[in-house]
């Protein structure tokens, strides 16, 4: 029997993975090494490939479409990490993981489907037209953008763009992936008219190199020590986020987009975990008051109707998010810096917690995430078109 790091619980607890082809190289080796010598594993390791193999694309998904979510749900509550994780890059870990899963189950010709990404653009809806492996591809730019942070490579490399607004500036979100797209002919007519041989290597390596780097990332976070949490991860010309939030917001937007992937190809994924998704929807209630500020400071927004000083109550927006991950924000309305509570709300926002997701994500409109609203029209409207202002390419 194998022991040390890796013994014969942790090895049992990665079999799930193992099966789903979501294991470390390294994690790989352990495990079949292990199933040589040990009966009980072999066994649960056959029936876990059994599983998996009733899930082949050139099935009919349709057979047990929860059969797949259960196995996973499996690998992802059993594993144990091989490396120290800090709890706010455990969501990240998460969905890239489900994401992975994704990818794996999928047939060589579902790579080039097409995929509309859709989020708002100066309080307008903008759409971008891709395929599965430019998702992937954008994901892979925008996650540099923490490899770049923690110092490992950036997967442009030479092509990276330089940022709009200076030369030495880093480039945003969406100009990191319009030059990978442009490296990678990602859209999804440039991947229709690839020969299927090319076409299945070039979708193999973009997700190889994506998942690379997001191992990268998460083994980077593990060992750097809790310092690391508070190193700043820019976006561009715009926000500048902690490493933590910025995970975060990466597990966010890997959620998304594999729902954007699921979508295309018709197939069936679940939410987040209720404690990641309560993450997710507080990560966005923070960062809610200066973009309120922001939105005023450019005139896309109301003026606050009283000047607040920092650290004094002002008129607050109640937001209630409903269902699991759920919860109740209070978001100050007149000042970033003012104290808010529910003995100042001017306004009450009832969401429930997938939509107030799309909201975020721009996957719907201000005015379809208007129901559930009382109060001041004018702050419930500033919030809703603060909210969908935090999506982007």
């Amino acid at each position: 029997m194998i022991m040390g790091p890796y013994d014969h619980r942790r090895l049992k607890s990665l079999l799930g993975a193992w099966a789903l082809a979501a294991c470390a190289p390294e994690e790989t080796a352990a495990v079949e090494l292990h199933l040589t010598d040990c009966a009980d594993c072999a066994d649960e390791a056959l029936r876990l490939r059994d599983a998996v193999r009733l899930l082949h694309p050139q099935d009919n998904l349709d057979l047990d479409a929860s059969l797949r979510g259960r196995v996973l749900e499996l690998c992802l509550t059993r594993r144990m990490p091989g490396i120290p994780m800090p709890g706010w890059s455990v969501p990240y870990d998460a969905e890239t993981a489900r994401l992975d899963a994704l990818l794996h189950d999928m047939g060589e010709s579902e790579w080039g489907a097409p995929v509309t990404l859709t989020w708002y653009d100066d309080d307008r809806p903008a759409t971008r037209e891709t395929s599965v492996a430019g998702v992937i591809g954008h994901l892979l730019a925008v996650d540099g953008l923490l490899a770049l942070a923690l110092g490992l490579p950036d997967p442009l490399a030479a092509d990276a763009p330089a940022g709009e607004a200076h030369p030495r500036s880093v480039a945003s979100p969406a100009e990191r992936t319009e030059a990978l797209w442009r490296e990678a002919g990602s859209s999804h007519a440039e991947q229709q008219s690839l020969a299927p041989e090319f076409r299945r290597k070039h979708a193999g390596t973009m997700r190889g190199h994506w998942r690379d780097q997001t191992y990268a990332l998460i083994r980077t976070a593990g060992f750097a020590g809790g310092g690391v949490a508070d190193l700043p991860v820019r976006y561009g010309a715009g926000a500048t986020l902690p490493l933590s939030d910025a995970f975060l917001d990466r597990a966010f937007e890997c959620w998304m987009h594999a729902w954007d992937v699921a979508e295309a190809v018709d197939y069936p994924y679940s939410p987040p975990t209720p404690d990641h998704l309560h993450l997710m929807i507080d990560l966005a209630a923070r960062l809610l008051p200066e973009t309120l500020a922001e939105r005023r400071r450019s005139g896309r927004a109301a003026p606050p109707r009283t000047l607040v000083a920092a650290g004094a109550p002002g008129r607050t927006l109640h937001l209630e998010v409903q269902g699991k991950g759920g919860g109740d924000w209070y978001i100050p309305l007149d000042s970033p810096a003012a104290v808010a509570g529910p003995e100042r709300a001017v306004a009450h926002v009832a969401l429930e917690g997938l939509e107030f997701c799309r909201l975020v994500a721009g996957h719907v409109s201000p005015e379809e995430a208007a129901a559930g609203r009382d109060g001041e029209r004018e702050a419930v409207d500033d919030f809703l078109y603060a909210a969908v202002s935090l999506s982007r390419l």
